[in-house]
Formats: structure tokens, C-alpha cells, sequence
């Protein structure tokens, strides 16, 4: 059951799926995982070792030191403390909003690419309709006519208006893989639609899928911290956008209190890079030429560059011949 590589894009197919794993194994993935793995690993161990992050103290707006390693808020909460929570809260949003957005793309994109027919237009006009709305003006509206914010509440917004485009790509494919040589002996065969889907065509999409579960997860923390940031994110849970919000509101820039609004932003901005990295090698696994352009780049410019070298002496040699045979009008006369 193999598949032959017509296209650059075609997915590999499940016998060669342990050698795009070997190739997917590049330093971008490696450096992006090893991020990824330390702030999913202090989110989920340091809550157990640090203090109450809502307790309030007396020692308010004070610097980093040896009592509370990432200084304290306005009204003396550790800091420390609140970004262990608020980054076990973060992820756990992102992973909710990644499963969901992953489930409705699949079941919207594959079922409906597979089956075709009425099914495939009803599933397409959705999909079409839900990609044009705009998804930060809507989770504003929703959430600002919402007072109970929940965590629950605030994921399934988010995934709502996160899974269209991935149900896009993943119809295109199973369009394409549908009409492939096994697909069809399966068809045959008597094999119902579930076991096709499952056994045929979704082991071939699992490197788009995976591509689309990290996109969503991105975009699925950067969304709630930006709703927690104008004060619509979640209510009762600590998350990186809730830490931005109070210091934005405490006026933590303008007091030099860089250690209540650096560390969130900081854990966002590894995250992402991290996720972005993991995202660009599992894209050189679904596109083959963005494994080649980087060798091939290369290539070209040693070819100029052996060019060059290779014509800058008969030019010059060429030039001092033509002077040299050329008869000075002096001389004519």
C-alpha cells in the first residue's frame, strides 16, 4: 500500500512514515521541543512549590530578590507564584482549543472530502462562512455580553473561529488521497466508509493535522491573552493575558516594574517561538521543497560564484587584447 509522489506536496504515505519522522528529527524541531517541553514542565510542576499567588502582603512593588525571585505586585502577590499559575492556565486553554479546533476541522474537512456530493456542499458552505467571519471582533462581542467568563466558555470561542482553515486544507487532501489506487481497492473490497477513514486516509493526513493542532495551539494563546489583555479573557483563572491586564492597569510600565509585565510576555514569546519552530519542521515534511530550497539556494550561489571567478580573467584578458590591438589614432594618422 504505497503511494507514488507525484506532486512536491503529496503527504507521505504510512509505509514511509517512519522515515519522515527520521527527517523531521532537524535542529529547528529539536531547539523548538526543548522549549516547548521546560515551560510545559514549570507549568505543570511549579504550582506545587510556589506560594498562594492571590495572598497580599505588605512588601508591595519590590524588585527580584533572594524572597520572592520575580519581585512582587503592587499589592505585594508574588510574582513568581502568578506565573506558575497563569502558565498552567494559558496552556491548558491552548491545548482545549487545539483539540477542538482539530476535531472540527477533521470531522468537517475529511468526512465531508470523503464523501462528497450534498454532504461535501452543505460542510463547504459552513466552512466558508465561519472562515470569513471575523475572529477577534466576534470573540469581543461574545465575551463582552458574557459575564461569567469561564475557562470552558472562553476555549470553545476561541476554537470556533480557529478550525476553518485547517478544514480547508484537510478537505483538499482527502480530495486528492480519495481517488488513489488503495482507496479505491479498499472501495471494492466491501471496506466501509469509518474503516477507510481511519485506516486509508487519515494516516496520510497526519502530518497536516499535526501542522494544524500547533497553528491552533498558537493561535489559541495568543487569542486569550489578547481577550485576558483588554480585560475579557478568563474569569477566576490566572493566565499570562489576566498578568498583563493587572499590570497594565497597575501601571506597572510607568512605575519601572519590569518584573511584573516581562516575565508573561517572555513566556508568550518563547512558547510561540518554540511552537513556530516545531510547526516549520513538520512543514518540511508535508512540502519536500522546503527541505531542498535551502540546498538548492546554496547550489546556485556556487554556480555564480564559479561563473564569476571562472569569466572575471578572459575579460580582463580580452580587454587588455582589444587595447593593445586597437591603433591609437596618432599612430592612424
Amino acid at each position: 500500500m504505497t503511494t507514488t509522489a507525484g506532486t512536491p506536496t503529496d503527504i507521505p504515505s504510512p509505509g514511509r512514515l517512519r522515515a519522515a519522522l527520521t527527517r523531521l528529527a532537524t535542529p529547528s524541531l529539536l531547539i523548538g521541543a526543548g522549549l516547548v517541553i521546560a515551560i510545559l514542565a514549570f507549568g505543570i510542576i511549579a504550582p506545587f512549590f510556589v506560594a498562594d499567588p492571590l495572598a497580599i502582603s505588605s512588601a508591595g512593588m519590590q524588585p527580584p530578590s533572594a524572597e520572592h525571585w520575580l519581585g512582587t505586585t503592587q499589592t505585594g502577590q508574588d510574582v513568581l507564584a502568578q506565573l506558575a499559575w497563569a502558565t498552567r492556565g494559558s496552556l491548558l486553554v491552548g491545548v482545549i482549543v487545539a483539540v477542538l479546533a482539530l476535531f472540527l476541522s477533521a470531522f468537517f474537512g475529511i468526512l465531508g472530502g470523503y464523501l462528497g456530493g450534498w454532504i461535501d456542499e452543505g460542510f463547504s458552505l459552513f466552512t466558508n462562512v465561519v472562515l470569513i467571519l471575523p475572529g477577534l471582533p466576534l470573540m469581543i462581542v461574545i465575551g463582552s455580553y458574557v459575564q461569567q467568563r469561564g475557562l470552558l466558555l472562553i476555549a470553545f470561542i476561541l476554537a470556533i473561529t480557529s478550525w476553518a482553515a485547517a478544514a480547508r486544507v484537510l478537505r483538499s487532501q482527502t480530495l486528492s488521497i480519495r481517488t488513489r489506487d488503495y482507496v479505491q481497492a479498499a472501495k471494492i473490497a466491501g471496506e466501509k466508509p469509518h474503516r477507510i477513514i481511519a485506516v486509508e486516509i487519515l494516516p496520510n493526513l497526519l502530518p497536516v493535522m499535526s501542522s494544524g493542532f500547533v497553528f491552533a495551539l498558537i493561535t489559541a494563546i495568543l487569542g486569550e491573552a489578547g481577550l485576558s489583555f483588554i480585560g475579557l479573557g478568563v474569569v477566576g483563572t490566572q493566565t499570562w493575558g489576566s498578568m498583563l491586564f493587572y499590570a497594565q492597569n497597575a501601571q506597572a510600565l510607568t512605575l519601572g516594574a519590569w518584573w511584573w509585565f516581562v516575565p508573561p510576555g517572555a513566556m508568550i514569546a518563547i512558547l510561540g517561538g518554540g511552537l513556530s519552530l516545531i510547526n516549520f519542521s513538520i512543514d518540511g515534511i508535508i512540502n519536500p521543497r522546503l527541505r531542498t530550497a535551502p540546498k538548492a539556494a546554496r547550489s546556485v550561489r556556487r554556480a555564480e560564484q564559479a561563473t564569476d571567478a571562472g569569466a572575471g580573467t578572459p575579460d580582463t584578458d580580452d580587454a587588455q587584447g582589444t587595447q593593445r590591438s586597437t591603433p591609437s589614432k596618432e599612430t592612424a594618422a
